[in-house]
């Protein structure tokens, strides 16, 4: 006899966070319920508006959020940036581009050279 096989499910917050979207930000049902692994790849492939929206204006989650910055989650903790924030309050500050900015992306710059440095030393 053959078992049913159950489909793999997911917490919200993981497939928030696969999806590069804040979980607070999401509709109600999504955060209440669980998330199977066809219903990520449904949304991953063709979301919704609301997911749509979510990506387009935010609010996003810190890794997006220093993605956005072109600075790492350490710097945006650094600089005291602990909520998430909108696609237009990422813009503000790229416009604005206060010291701590400059300054994270300058380390994140280094990091990067590095990173380069050793994979080629590596070969």
């Amino acid at each position: 006899m053959k078992s049913q096989k159950t489909p793999q499910t997911m917490k919200p917050a993981t497939a928030a966070k696969k999806l590069g979207v804040y979980l607070e930000a999401t509709p109600a049902e999504f955060q209440e319920g669980v998330v199977s692994r066809d219903e990520l790849n449904a949304l991953q492939n063709d979301p919704p508006e609301w997911l749509r929206d979510l990506r387009r204006n935010g609010p996003h989650p810190r890794q997006v959020v220093a993605a956005k910055l072109g600075i790492s989650i350490s710097g945006l903790a650094r600089s005291g940036v602990s909520d998430s924030l909108t696609t237009e309050q990422i813009e503000a500050l790229k416009a604005e581009s206060p010291e701590w900015l400059q300054r994270e992306r300058a380390t994140q710059a280094e990091v990067r050279k590095e990173a380069l440095r050793l994979k080629e030393k590596r070969g």
